[in-house]
């Protein structure tokens, strides 16, 4: 039996009106999967990934694995609608019911609220210890810098300087990893699918967390912004996506090598937020002297400004989109969604486009001052905990349905892998709610 929704093989559909790429181009014009998988990789997550280390060694090595699955599967999906049915994630919400849209409304404007302080927090961090200086002093010309390359700046652009960031990221992470002489037979055995005691929220997080966030949606935004806009750029989209999450997956099981050889041996635990990190920058100047130690304060910051990057160019993205099909009739069927379109290509140059950045940008610099009221920080995690099971659950419904044409339709492992997702992102949800209201 084949599955439609993960196989390589490509059947045009009637609409389409882009000739298909030749084969040795395909990794020449990779570059949207790379742009997600970094937006969704913060500074956050590297700390969670080295206190999972920390904590169990290369025995969750296997769940970093099993999550980069995970996200291959739900960024597949959401680009494969796109190119599918010649319109955007949105409009496929739409033709679920106004709920969808009221979800996201309130969702955008606290979330974004909050996550401007916390992009902007997270890149001052590693300039602060570099050079000096207060959090605020930093935050705020990472955040104008953010506004200014997104604002003025072209797709094509945007994705080269956050190539270039992921190579920093690659880079000084791996080379950590390989510095720190890794355990390889410890490794391998971390491949096999084991639950020590008392970690199966590190490895809940592992699988759902790292590389998860509101941007995942953003893919099929980015893949038509790319030139991609019908199903004859199925493969290479899907190829697109396989090379980054691969790329991320590395990334992250460098930094779980990292805790396990420098933190796990040592028995150090480090502070589980962004600050972390900066715990981990001293202990690599004892350990490898400054040079290495101001390497990775760099890794660092490539790592925080390109999850910023993407979140304002992304979001920014959906919000236009969700005040275009405001403004539509709802689409059903699968011509009604054709008919609704993808966003024109002077999207960034937008009313709502410019006026989510600046959202983003201008007011959650009273943050940086005052810091985080705790009414918003729960408003934040509880709305944040939903957005990923929303995401795979509305997947598995729209492709599965009469919505998307019967070609581009979840297969048997498509469903299979975007169920497990919605499950796990579902126990991941109750997880935070406890944290959050426990």
């Amino acid at each position: 039996m084949t599955d439609r929704g993960t196989d390589d093989t490509d059947t045009a559909g009637p609409g389409d009106s882009t000739a298909a790429p030749q084969p040795a181009r395909r990794w020449s014009i990779v570059g949207p999967g790379i742009v997600v998988a970094a937006t969704g990789v913060g500074a956050g997550d590297l700390v969670a990934t080295l206190v999972a280390g920390s904590e169990f060694g290369y025995t969750l090595l296997w769940a970093v694995i099993l999550g980069v699955v995970v996200k291959i599967a739900l960024a597949e999906a959401t680009g494969r609608w796109h190119l599918a049915t010649g319109s955007t994630i949105f409009a496929g919400w739409r033709s679920l019911g106004p709920w969808t849209t009221v979800y996201f409304v309130v969702y955008v404007v606290i979330w974004g609220f909050v996550y401007g302080a916390t992009a902007m927090t997270s890149s001052a961090l590693p300039l602060a210890a570099m050079f000096g200086g207060s959090i605020p002093a930093w935050g705020i010309p990472c955040g104008l810098l953010g506004l200014v390359l997104v604002w003025f700046g072209s797709y094509a652009i945007f994705e080269k300087i956050m190539t270039a960031l992921v190579g920093v990221m690659f880079v000084v992470v791996v080379g950590l990893a390989i510095l720190v002489l890794p355990d390889v037979p410890a490794m391998l055995a971390g491949l096999l699918p084991v639950l020590p005691s008392g970690s199966a929220v590190y490895t809940l997080g592992l699988v759902g967390g790292v590389g998860g966030t509101v941007t995942m949606a953003a893919y099929g935004y980015w893949i038509n912004a790319k030139g991609w806009r019908d199903s004859s750029w199925m493969r290479v989209m899907r190829l697109d996506n396989r090379v980054a999450y691969i790329t991320t997956g590395i990334f992250v099981a460098a930094m779980l090598v990292v805790g396990a050889e420098l933190l796990y041996t040592a028995n150090i635990a480090l502070v589980e937020s962004d600050r972390g990190l900066l715990d981990l920058d001293e202990i690599l100047q004892q350990r490898f002297g400054p040079v290495i130690a101001t390497l990775f304060l760099v890794g660092f910051f490539a790592t925080s400004f390109s999850s910023l990057l993407g979140v304002w160019q992304g979001v920014s993205l959906m919000v236009t989109d969700f005040v275009r099909t405001r403004r539509e009739a709802v689409a059903r069927t699968p011509e009604e969604l054709a008919a609704a379109g993808q966003l024109s290509e002077d999207a960034t140059r937008s009313v709502p486009y410019r006026a989510y950045l600046l959202w983003l940008t201008f007011p959650p610099m009273i943050l940086l001052f005052l810091g985080r009221p705790f009414v918003l920080i729960v408003a934040y995690g509880a709305l944040g905990a939903f957005f990923m099971p929303f995401l795979a659950i509305t997947l598995l419904w729209l492709l599965g349905s009469k919505r998307a044409p019967r070609e581009w339709r979840n297969g048997w492992l498509s469903t299979t892998l975007l169920s497990g997702a919605a499950v796990l992102f579902l126990v991941l949800c109750v997880s935070e709610l406890v944290d959050t209201f426990g």
